[in-house]
């Protein structure tokens, strides 16, 4: 199991040997099919256009290609001169991924082709009782969706796993996950993977979230993107041209164990404990909210002009506002993300929260809300895995070629 974010592989996918007539073959292989992946369809003269191969080398290509089972024809152009010419697209039934998103309240797991298209999910309550029962019940639930895309376990390639905390390779398992009691033990993941029968990669959940976001998002075009994931805990994802940023050893962004100012009297808290979900029902009640509401209900009771909720949500804001205030000083990003099921919220807690940020703090990104809501981790979770996917595939397919 690895315990890293898979990077980008650059025009590679070839086997690991000295540069020789197979390799450059191998290459011009790897070349044509991330053109097609990113640009769409194709006929052989546009691909020969497009990387300068000749013709003879593309069609060459593009047979063994198809051979593999990783293009097939997509149908004809027929130009107002010149001969049909054949399109070619990748098969994105090639091969295929697993997302994992663990939260405290709901378990949420997606089948994806190499397209990235989802065929298949399960959107459950984590209703486990015990971190093994939690485990249990994720693989429960990726088998389901595998089923359900009508595939068997040794069809998915990469599965990857966001989960609060921090994972640590040499206990094999996750620190400050403190959101999810008992999740910290040493073995769980190990035994996620050997349930699932498949090669996992285990992941932060706010920095799953931002990469998310950054791809399919709001933070597309940002240089330096922060995603605050607020929910029953608090962390942040950090992008910087495209990079995910993940510290010495990968705590980058945990910026929820940060202790806020101890009141009179009162042991210190640290900020996710004063803005996670549960401080936001306990503002509430404090503040005289009737009943035993959730952080959502809160919410919901502040659109309807409810004054106690409503000051419930202004104190929250507060407290995130020193929360970007800590990463702004820190980080310096041109945008803050608000997100998480707390941060779905952000029709009303962007503005409070703008105001306490420019009474507190001289440096103000951008804020806004997440486009992806509660996909973010899911999405950043199987666009991670197809990053290690796709090259495995076109190892895996053209290694038997002669």
């Amino acid at each position: 199991m690895s315990s890293h974010l898979p990077t980008h592989r650059p025009a590679a996918g070839a086997p690991a040997v000295p540069w020789n007539r197979q390799r450059l073959r191998s290459n011009n292989e790897w070349l044509l099919l991330e053109l097609l992946r990113t640009g769409g369809g194709s006929s052989r003269a546009q691909l020969a256009r497009d990387t300068g191969l000749s013709k003879p080398t593309v069609s060459a290509a593009l047979a063994a290609l198809e051979q593999a089972g990783l293009v097939r024809e997509a149908g004809r152009l027929a130009p107002e001169r010149g001969r049909t010419a054949v399109l070619y697209e990748v098969d994105p039934a090639a091969g295929h991924v697993l997302g994992v998103d663990i939260g405290r309240a709901r378990l949420r797991v997606a089948v994806a082709d190499l397209a990235g298209t989802v065929v298949a999910r399960r959107d459950v309550a984590n209703r486990g009782r015990s971190a093994n029962a939690v485990a249990d019940a994720v693989v429960a639930a990726a088998h389901e969706a595998i089923d359900e895309a009508g595939l068997a376990a040794d069809d998915i390639v990469h599965a990857v796993i966001g989960t609060p905390g921090v994972w640590d390779e040499q206990r094999r398992g996750v620190r400050y996950a403190t959101s999810l009691p008992g999740w910290g033990r040493p073995g769980l993941f190990d035994r996620i993977g050997e349930g699932l029968g498949v090669a996992v990669t285990v992941a932060n959940d706010a920095n799953l979230a931002a990469l998310g976001e950054y791809t399919l998002g709001a933070g597309r075009g940002s240089r330096m993107f922060a995603y605050l994931l607020v929910g029953t805990g608090l962390g942040v994802g950090v992008v910087k041209d495209g990079e995910l940023l993940l510290g010495a050893h990968g705590a980058l962004g945990e910026i929820g164990l940060v202790p806020l100012p101890a009141r009179a009297g009162e042991p210190p808290a640290t900020i996710e404990q004063e803005a996670a979900a549960d401080a936001v029902v306990r503002t509430a009640q404090d503040l005289g909210l009737g009943g035993a509401p959730t952080a959502k209900q809160v919410f919901e009771r502040a659109r309807a002009g409810d004054l106690a909720a409503v000051r419930a949500v202004d104190r929250e804001a507060g407290q995130l506002a020193y929360a970007v205030a800590v990463l702004s000083a820190v980080l310096d990003p041109d945008l803050v993300v608000l997100g998480g099921g707390i941060g779905n919220s952000a029709d009303l807690l962007l503005e409070p929260l703008e105001q306490a940020l420019h009474r507190i703090a001289p440096m103000r990104p951008t804020l806004a809300p997440s486009l992806l809501g509660e996909e973010a981790v899911l999405l950043g979770a199987v666009a991670t895995a197809l990053e290690t996917a796709r090259p495995e595939v076109f190892e895996r397919r053209t290694a038997g070629l002669p």
